[in-house]
């Protein structure tokens, strides 16, 4: 029996001998990193360098494209190293600190979705109020939510899960997670379970209801209200629907496969939908509202063919 601070390493027992082919999934894994920094950070440019997207939906959207660079970014860099390595292990300090980007990305992209859905509501429910209602200050102090409550609450779980007693130092997964350093405790761990059921009602539950609010809320103007409405309401709310229900796959999975046994799914099944919340959604994001919203589109449109236009003269 021991705790995190006398241990010096976890190892990661979801890795497998891939013999030649640990090149070809570092290739795709780099390849994947590398779009997702390309396309966020160019829709994140975009936004702030045009005024004319100096609106509450795209301001929230640069929230959602930050909050994928920095989870993508919390894994990546970990998981190509480990792809190329023979041995894989990693430090508890950096394990801890993967835990907290790991866990905080996903407390910000669905309360950042949900806070999306709210303005969403406004905008169609209330179109003449909405200026009103969603003001620059309102913007800041939601944006602000979005972030400081999730790395909040990280801080306190890191906190409670650090001290452990531990009976072991292996962990079924290919990057760290808090509940995996839990399962290995040997003390008792029923103050960080009543923590987990706070935190899981403040980060997935109170947004759940709120995305469902809002949501019955615009499909009744939808179903009572003009075609303009309705075509409205489709342009805007699809990019989001698609975006929400493809982390939820991925994050409830996740979830699932912590807490179940899933020996009966094969090995590298379960080592891709453990990763699709971390890898796909965050390219997902972009290249869903990049071709979907058309202001975003059409800037994504002028700026390559200026720099394909070469004058004549």
């Amino acid at each position: 029996m021991m705790n995190s601070t006398q241990l010096s390493y976890f190892t990661l027992a979801a890795y497998f001998d891939t013999g030649l082919f640990k090149y070809l999934f570092f290739i795709i894994a780099m390849f994947l990193y590398a779009m997702i920094l390309c396309t966020n950070v160019l829709l994140i440019v975009i936004i702030c360098m045009n005024r004319s997207l100096h609106e509450p939906m795209y301001l929230f959207l640069c929230s959602l494209f930050v909050n994928e660079l920095y989870g993508s970014t919390g894994l990546f860099p970990f998981l190509l190293l480990q792809i190329l390595s023979d041995i894989h292990t990693v430090s508890v300090p950096f394990c801890f600190l993967q835990i907290y980007c790991v866990h905080s990305y996903g407390g910000v992209e669905y309360l950042n979705l949900a806070i999306m859905s709210y303005d969403r509501y406004l905008a169609i429910c209330y179109p003449l109020q909405y200026n009103t209602r969603m003001t620059s200050h309102k913007i800041a102090i939601l944006i602000a939510v979005i972030w400081l409550y999730p790395l909040l609450a990280c801080v306190i779980m890191i906190s409670l899960s650090s001290p452990l007693q531990l009976c072991g130092n292996i962990i079924y997964k290919v990057y760290c997670d808090n509940y995996s350093i839990v399962k290995l405790a040997c003390s008792d761990t029923s103050v960080i379970n009543i923590y987990g059921l706070f935190a899981t009602f403040g980060t997935i539950i109170c947004p759940l209801i709120l995305i469902i609010f809002t949501y019955m809320k615009i499909l009744k103007v939808c179903f009572s209200g003009s075609k303009q409405t309705r075509q409205k309401a489709v342009s805007t709310c699809t990019p989001h629907l698609a975006s929400l229900l493809n982390f939820s796959f991925g994050a409830s999975f996740e979830i699932l496969q912590s807490r179940f046994n899933m020996n009966s799914v094969p090995n590298m099944l379960r080592i891709f939908l453990s990763l699709y919340w971390l890898t796909c959604q965050p390219l997902f994001n972009p290249v869903m509202y990049g071709l979907n919203m058309s202001n975003i589109r059409n800037i994504c449109k002028s700026l390559l063919f200026s720099e394909m236009y070469i004058p004549s003269g």
